[in-house]
């Protein structure tokens, strides 16, 4: 390497560290984990990705699509930053990259062509939609709870717009608004960074956080106590049950090794661990239920005569009672107390020091939960790295390989999920920053992973006072880019079918949130109905001699045909799902003209042939030997032809019935035809015969002719 390209990729990389910083503890919240885990994701994966991919320039790390959809999938397991939750974020990780790793070794990268353009279109314009609302409740500063309807949180958040809280949306709005000035008057600063900067420091500077912890007593409220003696009562049963669990799986994996798996010990002590594993699922369940009604509550505190501090319901102070003028909400509960905040929420203790080895664990049930979830976070994230690769290689001349990309991309999230990393994929902004920068080879995401470094060891402090409303704007700021309506108008008029896909999708997407997946899978099987739908019925053109000599559409061109020969052209190939329409095409065509004994097929659209295809024909050809008719092809490909021959259905057709032009099979058919009534001569088939209609369509109507359909 040269010092030049040295220098360039250390700037590059220090540029996009800058985003890098924020985006990553940004995305981190977005996936439900604390905000110090995006640090985690943007040291090594980001390395191992740019080492290991096709591309130089593509910038791996946290992003926010593969965030969301990894939140999203966990909610409904685990409560968002717990312990398990992260576990379960972990072991996601694990699973992608094996997902990734596997498909790029075996060269299997094309499978994300199931993915068609108009699905992702759909899909990605819906979840930066819901990206972008699921952080309206951190601009707010009011709770928000996860359910099972998605749009029935963010009305739950609207609702809470008058209990707003106003230091938390000033903060929200200045990062927007900074952020959205640098990049249009000032596109070469740091925008991400001056606003997570300025907005720390004015948080340090005014007091932002405010914390308090309170036991059950202090509250005043009988139904509020209630709810928190339930909340805390289901949150240790929680634990309990946690460890119960683990002491027999414990005792169960000591079993196994002295006494075997086959055991009526054995099989108690599993069906005992299922049994309680059912319990705790249903019971942290309810627990994320309460908490969620928990939340809603709005408290003042107040201190008694005897200076004790009781937290009231806002609208409920004693009288004469005078509360601090704050409004706490309940955040957690742990070790028996439950945590509040009376101001505005921030990152938090940031833990100095790189991430541990610790290898992911999981059993079967965890591998079939998140099976699903894995596989369409492996489709997303690498579809998403792949598009940006390309896009940046058609200025950099560079070539991508895609299955090498999924080795990279794989091996990042397989050693990422070692050293506590979330699943990442290619970012589209840094990316594009990095190629702004002059970022010339991977070397460039290694000195960001280096400056990522650097903040884990000695900058923790200082990003204490950074506000969540912060990291929220920087989220929907990346996510604006994202919505792009233009690109689904454009499907639609290239095809109606896939503007239907991208349509359906993009709903779809909406109505299943928060299982993104779901949304995305059932696009992605709609275009393939769509396009199995379009195969189903392909274009079958009555020919006609066209008077600049070709054999065109007769109807499109308003040519005269002839009763004692069928001339048909099929734009398609023949499989299963259209062979009925052929065959129903042709015998259609054979009632419709009784005089006509000789059939011709022009078979240059036709690609291919499956097994149903060849029965299909077999059967037609004896059929139609029964009347006495002949069916003819021309211009059949070699590997059409290549599947005839070796199923014997050339032979029982015969050779002398293949042709390889249309023109020259006609010109057979006139010597075959017995009728005393069909003079050659006077056929509007025959080159330089009878026809000598005016063309009456359209340029554009010759080009749809002309070319085969697919």
């Amino acid at each position: 390497m040269t010092g030049a390209n040295l220098r360039a990729d250390a700037v590059a990389g220090i540029t996009v560290a800058l985003v890098l910083i924020p985006q990553s503890m940004a995305y981190a919240q977005l996936a439900g984990l604390p905000a110090y885990y995006g640090l985690y994701a943007a040291f090594l994966p980001v390395v191992i990705g740019a080492l290991w991919g096709s591309s130089h320039q593509l910038a791996t790390g946290p992003v926010a699509m593969v965030s969301l959809l990894t939140g999203t999938a966990l909610a409904q397991f685990a409560s968002p930053g717990s312990d398990q939750f992260i576990a379960l974020a972990i072991t996601l990780a694990l699973m992608v990259g094996i997902m990734e790793l596997a498909i790029g070794v075996f060269r299997l990268g094309a499978i994300v062509n199931f993915m068609s353009h108009p699905v992702i279109i759909g899909f990605t314009n819906a979840a930066a939609i819901i990206i972008a609302l699921s952080q309206l409740n951190k601009l707010l500063g009011v709770p928000v709870g996860r359910s099972e309807q998605f749009m029935a949180d963010i009305w739950s958040v609207v609702l809470q717009t008058g209990d707003t809280h106003l230091p938390t949306l000033a903060m929200g709005l200045a990062a927007v608004a900074m952020m959205w000035l640098l990049k249009h008057y000032l596109p070469k600063w740091p925008g991400v960074l001056v606003a997570v900067v300025f907005t720390t420091a004015v948080s340090w500077a005014i007091g932002f956080e405010r914390h308090a912890s309170a036991e059950l007593s202090q509250f005043a409220d009988l139904d509020v106590r209630n709810v928190v003696e339930y909340v805390t009562g289901t949150a240790n049963r929680v634990q309990e049950l946690q460890a119960e669990i683990s002491d027999k799986s414990a005792l169960q994996q000591r079993l196994e090794r002295t006494i075997g798996t086959i055991s009526p010990r054995i099989v108690v002590l599993s069906a005992d661990i299922e049994i309680l594993r059912l319990e705790a699922k249903t019971i942290a369940r309810e627990h994320r239920l309460r908490l969620r009604e928990l939340r809603r509550f709005a408290f003042e505190q107040v201190r008694d005569a005897n200076g004790e501090v009781r937290f009231h319901l806002t609208n409920s102070l004693p009288e004469g009672a005078k509360g601090d003028g704050q409004r706490w909400r309940v955040t957690k509960v742990a070790d028996g107390r439950l945590h509040l905040s009376g101001g505005g929420e921030v990152v938090g203790q940031v833990p100095p020091g790189l991430p541990s080895f610790e290898l992911p664990t999981f059993d079967w049930d965890t591998l079939r939960l998140l099976l699903a979830s894995a596989f369409v976070i492996s489709l997303v994230g690498f579809t998403e790295a792949i598009s940006i690769a390309k896009a940046m290689a058609t200025r950099t001349k560079q070539r991508v390989d895609p299955n090498q990309e999924l080795v990279g991309q794989g091996l990042a999230n397989i050693v990422g999920s070692v050293f506590q990393s979330f699943p990442v994929s290619g970012s589209f902004s840094r990316s594009a920053v990095n190629l702004a920068a002059g970022a010339r080879t991977g070397v460039s995401s290694v000195v960001s992973g280096v400056i990522v470094v650097i903040t884990l060891l000695l900058l923790t402090p200082l990003l204490y006072h950074l506000p969540q409303a912060a990291l929220a704007a920087v989220i929907i700021i990346a996510v604006s880019n994202l919505i792009n309506f233009q690109a689904v108008l454009q499907a639609w008029r290239t095809h109606r079918h896939d503007g239907i896909a991208a349509i359906v999708t993009f709903i779809a997407t909406l109505g299943f949130a928060p299982h993104l997946d779901t949304g995305i899978l059932f696009g992605a099987g709609l275009a393939i109905v769509l396009y199995l739908y379009r195969t189903m019925r392909p274009r079958v053109a009555i020919l006609g001699r066209h008077p600049d000599g070709t054999l065109r559409d007769a109807s499109l061109y308003h040519l005269t045909t002839t009763e004692h020969i069928i001339c048909l052209r099929f734009d398609g190939s023949l499989y299963f799902a259209n062979v009925p329409y052929f065959e129903e095409a042709i015998l259609d065509q054979s009632a419709a003209n009784p005089k006509a004994k000789y059939i011709l097929v022009v078979g240059d659209g036709i690609n291919e042939i499956d097994a149903s295809g060849e029965e299909m024909i077999r059967h037609l050809v004896n059929s139609l030997r029964e009347n006495e008719v002949t069916i003819t092809f021309s211009g059949l490909k070699r590997q059409v032809l290549s599947v005839m021959e070796k199923t014997g259905l050339y032979a029982l057709i015969g050779a002398q019935h293949f042709f390889r032009t249309e023109d020259d099979a006609l010109d057979a058919i006139f010597q075959w035809i017995a009728d005393p009534t069909f003079d050659a001569k006077f056929c509007p088939l025959k080159r330089g015969g009878a026809d000598a209609v005016k063309e009456t369509e359209a340029p554009a109507a010759a080009a749809a002719d002309q070319a085969p359909a697919a």
